[in-house]
């Protein structure tokens, strides 16, 4: 009964027009608190996440480390093993989580606020977090998966140019250790760096505790000290990011079977705290984030017809996230799509959009907005976000004033100051070089 009213409940949404009340607080330890609290439904959704323990911060030529430590805090526990523990959540009706991204990692789970819930479920999650066993055997069985599911993506043209422009995008640089990932490196990986990188990583002042649901401020710093008891002060190694430095365009061609031809192209560009934040994610939803309104798809798709689909995206981080511009196209129409891309980018950088697409874009991102927190799952990960960026508690809300504010010239003059054709990377996958030679950039 508990399970079936708990899967009820976790995609009701919430009120699209009431403000988001963010309250946000420090631990004495450091650790960061932030709650929002929603009574109308009896459920808890947290989510536990480490600055400086994601993929960015692997071990040089040992990939993965990251990605395990992350995976075993949930295989098991010193008191329960892998099956225990997970009978052990299911029998509270409970959900638990845990994962890791390019900068952080941690925890997330959903419980009902009773007590007779909530608490035993903070306690497997506290030995999760404190007590977790790195079992030897669930961990030959994740690095096996690990293993075959690499190797299924490399058979994947998309895959590929993807972990091939992140080289071009990043190499040197954390950003880019994810692309060196191989089946070689993964072996390399054993039980004492995944215990290492645990103790080094995993502490009070780097977590970032973020609550919503049926619980108030008290019985939340009541949870955060109950979840995290017994976890190292503080982090032994700072989880600082580099400056990503300019590189000057290169292109890679990839042979691969198959008819299709996949082009990937992008840049290092966006950071969280950009000053050209919403110029660059406005004009991007223009350029190729919109769909089909967007300027490739209409230039490629419609006036072409050599892709069923291009797009474009960005990718915010704390330091250059990448601009990627991505499109499949018949082997024979490589040279000319590729040309046609870069054409509508190159246009796109000096002359900006039209006031027309202006206003259907921002129509669409402000419309839109209020949907990407409308479950209390959502408005956790958008707390996370806010919190692991040292975003603004107003960021909500701050967001489509923000979009709103935007001008033409604002892109127009982002757009030429940030994006270089002299620094778009281009990756071809299935073309061969003899259909299209490596061309320098200007």
């Amino acid at each position: 009964m508990y399970a079936k009213l708990l899967l009820s409940l976790m995609f009701l949404p919430l009120s699209v027009h009431a403000a988001v009340n963010i309250q946000r607080w420090h631990t004495p330890e450091g650790t960061q608190v932030l709650l929002v609290e929603r009574h109308e439904n009896p459920i808890v959704d947290v989510q536990i996440s480490f600055k400086g323990a994601g993929s960015a911060f692997n071990p040089e030529g040992k990939n993965e480390v990251a990605e395990f430590t992350a995976a075993l805090l949930t295989g098991g526990t010193r008191e329960l093993n892998e099956e225990a523990f997970q009978d052990k959540i299911n029998d509270l009706a409970a959900e638990v989580h845990s994962s890791s991204g390019e900068e952080g990692a941690g925890i997330t789970f959903r419980s009902l606020s009773e007590k007779a819930n909530l608490q035993p479920a903070i306690n497997l999650v506290n030995q999760a977090l404190t007590q977790p066993s790195f079992d030897s055997a669930v961990f030959e069985r994740i690095r096996k998966q690990s293993i075959t599911g690499l190797q299924q993506q490399e058979t994947d043209s998309n895959f590929i140019a993807g972990r091939e422009l992140t080289r071009l995008n990043y190499s040197g640089h954390p950003y880019g250790r994810i692309a060196e990932t191989s089946v070689d490196s993964i072996r390399r990986v054993h039980l004492d760096d995944i215990h290492a990188f645990y103790l080094s990583r995993y502490a009070k002042n780097n977590a970032i505790v973020s609550v919503v649901g049926d619980i108030n401020r008290q019985e939340t710093d009541a949870l955060v000290k109950q979840v995290l008891e017994g976890l190292p002060e503080a982090s032994v190694v700072k989880g600082n990011i580099p400056a990503v430095p300019f590189r000057p365009a290169e292109q890679k061609n990839i042979d691969f079977a198959g008819e299709q031809a996949q082009i990937m192209m992008g840049m290092p560009l966006i950071k969280r705290h950009d000053p050209d934040y919403y110029a660059l994610v406005v004009g991007n939803y223009i350029l190729g984030g919109g769909g089909f309104d967007s300027r490739l798809m209409k230039v490629l798709r419609d006036q072409y017809g050599y892709t069923y689909g291009a797009h474009s995206s960005l990718s915010p981080a704390t330091e250059a996230g990448p601009l990627t511009i991505g499109l499949a196209t018949q082997k024979n129409n490589t040279a000319p799509a590729l040309e046609a891309a870069r054409k509508v980018l190159a246009d796109f950088i000096a002359n900006g959009p039209t006031q027309e697409e202006l206003q259907q874009a921002k129509a669409n991102i402000i419309g839109s907005f209020p949907l990407r927190f409308d479950t209390n799952a959502k408005l956790l990960g958008y707390l996370n976000l806010i919190g692991f960026y040292d975003l603004p508690n107003n960021y909500l809300e701050a967001y489509p004033k923000a979009v709103q504010a935007v001008t033409v010239d604002d892109i127009k003059s982002a757009w030429q100051r940030r994006v270089k054709m002299n620094g778009i990377h281009t990756v071809v996958v299935g073309a061969g070089k003899e259909v299209l030679p490596a061309k320098k950039v200007q």
